[in-house]
């Protein structure tokens, strides 16, 4: 069973929002906004305990996410009310409001359990690092020409490489980093493109590919180049959107 999530906002409008875009990103993941108070501003603990026993009668393991200071103590007031078992179910990590939201719903998405889940959105909080430098080391010696593919063999195996140019008009915006951060995962081969991991929806984003940018897609170990042309196709085909 999936993770859920619940997402503590002071206001209603704002959790709403941020679980618009979760669901966008994580069809198949419950996400339940939290937010407001009695039609202002602040946090209920009536409507965050509503959300949480909704997303755990199941039996489903619960991240609930909070935006402000308050909000923390709101959501471990609702802790302090849930039955033992419930509550050791539930979560509620330090982490940024609206990307670690996204990356905590494309991690159940994609299989994680609640640990995983969890930790993608403390992870989440470095988007706001600097972008570590490259390592040149850990480049291919040579860029393939546009659309080209190659193959070689490295320390770990097959190594494969290419180029593909971003067709869709705005970029590699939300809804289509999360399509392909899906489809590599589903791959189960390490995949970067422009050097991030691309199982990484918040690392795809993080790259602001435009329209009509030039993307370089590796992958190493065994069915590196299966997946390099499953990433190209998909790219090319402008994830509906060209």
């Amino acid at each position: 069973m999936r993770p859920a999530l619940v997402l503590v906002s002071h206001s209603q409008a704002a959790a709403e929002g941020v679980a618009e875009i979760a669901r966008q990103m994580a069809p198949d993941v419950t996400v339940l906004p939290a937010g407001g108070f009695e039609g202002g501003v602040g946090t209920s603990p009536d409507r965050v305990l509503e959300a949480v026993s909704s997303a755990t009668e199941a039996g489903a393991g619960v991240v609930l996410l909070t935006d402000l200071g308050s909000a923390v103590l709101t959501a471990e007031m609702v802790l302090e009310m849930l039955d033992e078992e419930v509550a050791a179910r539930v979560r509620v990590p330090t982490a940024p409001f609206v990307e670690g939201a996204v990356a905590a719903a494309v991690e159940a998405q994609q299989g994680g359990d609640l640990d995983a889940v969890e930790r993608a959105a403390v992870e989440a909080g470095r988007l706001f690092a600097p972008a570590p430098a490259q390592d040149p080391a850990s480049q291919d010696d040579r860029v393939p020409a546009p659309g080209e593919a190659g193959t070689r063999a490295d320390s770990t195996g097959e190594s494969a490489h290419a180029t593909v140019t971003l067709r869709n008009p705005l970029g590699l915006h939300a809804r289509p980093a999360a399509l392909l951060a899906r489809a590599v995962a589903e791959l189960g081969v390490p995949v970067t493109v422009d050097g991030v991991n691309a199982a990484s929806v918040l690392e795809l984003m993080r790259l602001g590919a435009t329209g009509g940018q030039e993307l370089t897609v590796v992958a190493h170990g065994p069915g590196a180049q299966a997946a390099v042309r499953a990433v190209v196709a998909q790219v090319a085909e402008g994830f509906g959107e060209a």
